[in-house]
């Protein structure tokens, strides 16, 4: 237990550093900006989440939201070939398409597929649907089951990416997924430079499965970037470490913020909750070592047996894609 304090309380010094230098980097807006693993760009610490900003009932609303976000100094733009079968990237894309605001941000998608073919015709889907002839980094998605690290390398996906690098359609390349950690620490010693992983960080993530404890340093001494997401542990805004756990919205991203990463996915899907984490982003003052072994203190033994973070535990979360490709049933998903 006291080495485990030990390492929260280094982990939570290297993020106050961290945290000192991203204030210092505040465009005009006010919203810090991190550098983004090796490359070397600098993003919002905050970001769209594509799944949420997809799943905005009224499209029109959709893009004032985001529309909004980039006024306010948001530039990190989430978003997957997936969510809500390609209707995510749509409405992401009539939403870049005006006023030139595709300049304005960094824009990430996912790609489902591991091999060749299928990775070639998704980025064009993508790139379609987002309207734009680029995109600055592209993730393999969800890996979540063993094997997907080796099928990525064997079935010719990181050579279309590659490729796709070369012809100037995708600037970086990167991974996701929300499973073990294990599965990404094997991404991270394949034998390609990673730009960035994507992955879970929440407060209960630190006593389970903790991505915060065994991927981020790898990932911080390779210099990869690391994106976070699941900050509440939950798919609706609204997630489960505040209706379940009794937390509030501003000290679970606070927590999230803290940690050495250079942005936080969140579920934006209304004006209020965007400024709401606007205004978290701009007043943002990185937890003391102190702050946060009381938070992990408080919450630990919820933590511990992984009841909020089922994503880790169950096939649940998994993406109906992902579960074909293994042969899983997709049944009441």
């Amino acid at each position: 237990m006291e080495s485990t304090r030990r390492s929260f309380l280094g982990q939570a010094a290297a993020a106050s550093v961290l945290a000192e230098e991203a204030i210092a980097q505040s465009p005009g807006t006010g919203i810090p900006t991190r550098v983004l693993g090796r490359t070397g760009v600098k993003v919002s610490m905050i970001g769209i989440g594509g799944w949420h900003i997809g799943a905005v009932k009224d499209p029109n609303e959709a893009i004032r939201i985001m529309h909004a976000a980039i006024d306010e100094g948001v530039t990190f733009f989430d978003n997957a070939w997936d969510y809500q079968n390609g209707g995510a990237e749509t409405v992401m894309g009539n939403a870049l398409a005006q006023d030139g605001k595709r300049k304005k941000v960094f824009l990430m998608t996912k790609n489902c597929e591991r091999d060749y073919a299928g990775s070639k015709r998704g980025l064009e889907e993508s790139l379609k649907r987002l309207k734009t002839d680029h995109l600055d980094l592209w993730q393999f998605h969800e890996m979540v089951y063993d094997n997907d690290p080796d099928w990525v390398f064997e079935k010719g996906g990181l050579k279309a990416a590659m490729e796709a690098r070369k012809e100037g359609k995708v600037r970086f390349i990167g991974f996701t997924g929300h499973k073990d950690p294990r599965i990404h620490l094997k991404m991270l010693a394949k034998p390609f430079p990673w730009d960035t992983a994507q992955m879970p960080i929440n407060v209960m993530d630190a006593t389970y499965r903790s991505f915060q404890n065994e991927v981020v340093p790898v990932c911080r001494q390779k210099n990869v970037g690391v994106i976070g997401m699941k900050g509440l542990a939950g798919s609706h805004p609204q997630g489960r470490l505040i209706s379940h756990a009794g937390l509030t919205a501003e000290e679970c991203y606070r927590y999230c913020l803290s940690v050495p990463i250079a942005v936080q996915v969140m579920g934006i899907n209304t004006m209020e909750h965007l400024k709401a984490d606007v205004a978290l982003a701009r007043g943002f003052k990185p937890m003391t070592a102190a702050e946060k072994a009381a938070l992990l203190d408080r919450v630990k033994e919820e933590a511990g047996d992984g009841r909020h973070e089922l994503f880790k535990s169950t096939k649940t979360f998994d993406g109906p894609h992902h579960r074909r490709q293994h042969t899983f049933a997709t049944d009441g998903v």
